[in-house]
């Protein structure tokens, strides 16, 4: 049950999707709202404010939102910003809108993290669930949370008998305090997002970790035993040796862990109890790529845990179709293969996109830089890339870091000029990928839009 928020003063910060959510959410609990945007707001935030009868202030923020109990933060409002830091400095409580979101929720909660694969496994998890309960009509799967579905929006409408799957970014886990998955899964920890977190990897690290920090006995910890320093945030807050806690359970493509799910000789195997069982061979996963057989492991994991039959599993590894903008193929034109990956906004995933392709590249990258550092890239574009083009703020980077590994690297001031650029470039036989290593905010609202106009563009060839 939530605590009683009866004639309390809530500040909402942020008004996009998030706010929204928050707003309704609350809406009906007694609480005196305010609300604060730092835009102008929307149309469709100005018809909910009305419709709730919603103080709220518009185009910046002021003293009056202040005056709270309690303040619930939209993700894109940084902890740097100086109405959460005046707010901290007074004791008003701060908390992120996936927090204030689980005190209403009565459903498992699985929580999914990462700097890279997040949405799809938190899409495929979904999947697997899906297929296991198809018979079950009084159960259902809710996914949520930084996938573009607030977790506010569906906090109320769950059961015990459901589960609510959220991907979780690090913006979401900056501000909370009492948030408890059921599951959590921590995929990966690389650089990203240093713009935000003053250029100190370990600071977001730190924040990813918080994921797990209210798990014990009863819940399940999926974590990537490959990667460094999830190994380390991991078993510095539970240490496997500990008699109670959380369950750990790893995934690994180098090792089997003493529980949990690795790679081998063309298979996935599931370690338990000292007893290894063949799930399935990699070749029969749905989607192609190392990458891709990191997040079906971790899937299966996180399933697992949920006490889903192996039958349900395998069948829904290898009926996952993808995501939206994750190496979504578009179009074959002439024989090139049109590949839209705006998802991909940091250097490791365009690393693994790359990694992904036998066939030769012409790769559009840039947009607005979060702190990158390019050197992983550069023997990938040496090597299988056949052009770069450099597009948005990023460009001039983009062309200095990677220009001397590509055969080609050329700046375009658009992305219809970009795809039009590419299909000069490219070669029958060649693909040409969108993977942008960078955020898209320098020119559109999100990586959505951004490869919205990429397909346009494409289909428009």
């Amino acid at each position: 049950m939530p605590p009683s928020l009866s004639n309390h003063a809530i500040t909402i910060v942020g008004g996009a999707r998030s706010g929204q959510a928050a707003l309704r959410l609350l809406a009906d609990t007694g609480a005196r709202l305010f609300l604060s945007e730092h835009g102008s707001g929307d149309a469709e935030l100005r018809a909910l404010l009305q419709q709730h009868d919603v103080a709220h202030e518009l185009s910046g923020h002021t003293e009056r939102a202040l005056n709270a109990d309690l303040m619930v933060l939209s993700p894109g409002v940084p902890s740097s910003a100086p109405i959460v830091q005046q707010a901290q400095a007074r004791g008003v409580r701060v908390v992120s809108e996936i927090e204030m979101a689980s005190w209403f929720c009565d459903a498992p909660i699985v929580a999914i993290t990462g700097t890279n694969g997040k949405t799809t496994t938190t899409e495929w998890t979904g999947h697997v669930l899906r297929t296991a309960w198809s018979a079950s009509p009084n159960r259902s799967v809710v996914v949520a949370g930084n996938v573009g579905v607030p977790f506010s929006d569906h906090a109320r409408s769950v059961g015990p008998n459901d589960v609510v799957v959220l991907e979780v970014s690090s913006f979401q886990l900056d501000h909370v305090d009492t948030f408890h998955p059921r599951v959590s899964a921590l995929l990966n920890i690389t650089p990203d997002h240093l713009d935000r977190y003053g250029g100190r990897v370990e600071v977001y690290a730190a924040s990813k970790a918080r994921i797990m920090a209210q798990q014990t006995t009863g819940d399940t910890i999926v974590y990537n035993a490959d990667n460094e320093r999830v190994v380390q945030h991991v078993t510095r807050i539970h240490p496997p040796e500990s008699d109670d806690g959380p369950t750990l359970s790893a995934f690994s493509q180098t090792h089997p862990p003493e529980q949990g799910l690795y790679e081998t000789e063309g298979q996935l195997v599931m370690r338990h109890n000292g007893t290894d069982t063949p799930l399935i061979t990699t070749d029969d996963v749905s989607l192609r790529g190392r990458h891709n057989r990191y997040n079906a492991m971790a899937a299966a994991l996180i399933a697992t845990a949920l006490d889903t039959p192996v039958e349900s599993i395998r069948a829904g590894l290898q009926t996952f179709e993808g995501v939206p903008h994750r190496l979504e193929s578009v179009r074959m034109h002439r024989n090139v293969l049109y590949v839209n990956d705006s998802k991909a906004t940091n250097v490791e995933a365009v690393g693994y996109a790359l990694e992904s392709f036998t066939r030769p590249v012409v790769l559009i990258a840039g947009g607005r830089d979060k702190g990158n550092d390019y050197t992983p890239l550069k023997p990938l574009v040496q090597h299988g890339v056949r052009a770069v083009l450099a597009l948005g703020e990023s460009a001039t980077t983009v062309v200095r870091e990677l220009g001397p590994h590509a055969v080609t690297c050329q700046r375009v001031g658009s992305m219809e000029e970009a795809v039009q650029t590419a299909q000069r470039l490219a070669h029958p036989g060649d693909a040409v990928l969108l993977s942008p290593a960078c955020s898209s905010f320098d020119m559109y609202r999100n990586y959505e839009e951004r490869g919205n106009v990429f397909r346009t563009a494409v289909r428009a060839l």
